[in-house]
């Protein structure tokens, strides 16, 4: 399997190009070198999630790229917890309105799901997960809390960034800049984690 060599590599076991994206700003500057399963050859596959909580599927994801690569991989599970909707989409975020539902579909249908109702509580839930190639796992985890908006608002992000508001900003998680967001979502509380972790490591 080809990878960069000669250096610390950190493998973003993921195939979502928006969360691949996320990870590489994230994680910037640290003291390793990042590649996606893109990047090597052969591509690793994508782990099927089968856990009944984001700790479970994100930890099988790494342990899973980490095993099949032999780099070390951070991995995530994420997703979008509705009060209304007793945690729906949660665990099945990507795949609750089906398989082939674009972001701007679910988006849609979510809000079809809220249009008549007044708590609109929600929350975005992330769990991130380091596995070593020789099957150890490290959690960080990040929450923040929010709620759905009335309509689709911004063009930052991915997912159900558009229809996320945060809590005490008024702005939806679409309409921040990439550094802002990062400061305050679910995946960059839990990355900040990870790279506190990552910064203890001797040199």
């Amino acid at each position: 399997m080809s990878a960069p060599h000669g250096e610390h590599i950190l493998l973003i076991g993921s195939g979502n190009a928006g969360k691949q994206q996320e990870w590489r700003e994230l994680l910037a500057g640290i003291d390793a070198v990042l590649v996606v399963p893109q990047d090597l050859d052969p591509v690793p596959e994508e782990p099927l999630e089968r856990g009944t909580t984001f700790a479970e599927n994100a930890s099988a994801k790494a342990r899973a790229y980490a095993a099949a690569t032999g780099l070390r991989t951070v991995a995530d599970d994420s997703g979008l917890e509705v009060d209304a909707l007793h945690g729906a989409p949660g665990l099945r975020s990507r795949r609750f309105f089906g398989e082939d539902a674009s972001a701007a579909d679910r988006n849609a249908r979510l809000l079809a799901l809220m249009q008549d109702v007044k708590d609109r509580g929600a929350r975005f839930v992330c769990v991130a997960a380091l596995a070593q190639a020789d099957g150890r796992v490290e959690l960080f985890d990040g929450e923040v809390r929010g709620e759905i908006a009335q309509a689709s608002r911004g063009a930052q992000g991915f997912g159900y960034d558009p229809l996320f508001v945060i809590a005490g900003d008024g702005r939806t998680m679409a309409e921040l800049p990439p550094h802002e967001k990062h400061a305050i979502s679910h995946r960059g509380l839990a990355a900040a984690k990870l790279r506190a972790r990552l910064a203890e490591e001797p040199r």
